[in-house]
């Protein structure tokens, strides 16, 4: 056989589930976008087309349905580990299950007043309105074993009006970009960070608290940062996640420099004193980096396109 097969995976993608929980007249929603990939014994239905080690990918969105109900949606790491056992330990062909998950977050819309008799008074119980700050992700790796949890987020834009300065960089012929120190900081962050939780006789974190406070070192750095560079800043992000998250080894950040330019407002006779700006969106200067814990080494791929 002049060919053989090299990795392979099979599973479906984006099953979009909204898991409303009643206690009552309250209610709470998990909205998530939920990815299975499988991969094990899979030889033969490449080779032959035999199917006898197959698990539907019908079966796997059936699935991730049926535990929205059976087992709820405590947080988006749970669901997923949840997920990623029963694949690997329900069909033996099944060797390693990777479950991506991004989940959309709501906020409960405010009445104008509680204790109103009007219709709206209660919608603070069941009324929501879909957050636009960032999405929260998760990827699940099991491999009957080991687990590998990879959480994160992405769309998260944040910016610094002041304390940000840019100077004392390398200059040759081409250079044109005059030294700032005073200057717009801002990006869209895309974080991912590793938990040390590998396996079932480990504590398992606590994995909406560990969200919560991850992201709120991760913006408490960005705001006290005296920047000098985004690289700078980047790294007390990391940092921060590091020294106060004990479940959390390594983190990897992507993050694109959304340019604020001064508009030259001479030409109608007015002075721009750091008031009026262009913001650019593209081209965009992309700063990336891996903070990780001391003696622990990096797994988190240097693209984060497919993670």
């Amino acid at each position: 056989m002049p060919t053989i097969l090299g990795q392979n995976q099979y599973g479906k993608a984006e099953n979009r589930v909204v898991k409303i929980t009643r206690d009552g007249a309250t209610h709470h929603i998990k909205d998530l976008n939920v990815s299975v990939s499988l991969s094990g014994d899979m030889e033969e239905v490449h080779y032959s087309g035999s199917n006898a080690n197959v698990l539907p990918t019908d079966t796997t969105k059936n699935t991730v349905y049926a535990f929205a109900k059976e087992h709820g949606i405590e947080s988006a790491e749970q669901f997923g580990i949840h997920l990623a056992r029963h694949f690997v330990t329900s069909q033996e062909p099944i060797k390693t299950a990777r479950i991506r998950i991004e989940e959309y977050a709501w906020e409960r819309i405010e009445a104008a007043d509680a204790n109103s008799r009007f219709i709206g008074a209660d919608e603070v119980k069941h009324s929501f309105v879909r957050q636009g700050q960032e999405t929260r992700l998760t990827q699940i790796t099991y491999d009957g074993e080991t687990w590998e949890v990879v959480s994160g987020l992405k769309d998260l834009v944040v910016m610094n009006s002041t304390n940000s300065e840019f100077w004392g960089y390398v200059k040759d012929k081409y250079t044109t970009l005059k030294e700032a120190y005073d200057r717009i900081l801002a990006t869209q962050v895309s974080a991912r960070w590793r938990f040390n939780w590998t396996d079932d006789d480990q504590r398992m974190p606590n994995w909406e608290k560990s969200y919560e406070q991850t992201r709120k070192h991760m913006l408490q750095a960005f705001a006290e940062t005296y920047s000098l560079s985004l690289q700078q800043t980047l790294y007390q992000m990391g940092s921060r996640i590091i020294e106060n998250r004990g479940e959390i080894d390594e983190v990897r950040f992507s993050l694109p420099n959304k340019h604020h330019f001064l508009v030259d407002l001479e030409p109608f006779g007015l002075k721009n004193d750091n008031e009026v700006y262009f913001a650019a969106d593209r081209p965009y200067g992309l700063i990336e980096a891996t903070i990780l814990r001391d003696g622990c080494e990096p797994r988190i791929p240097v693209d984060l396109t497919n993670l």
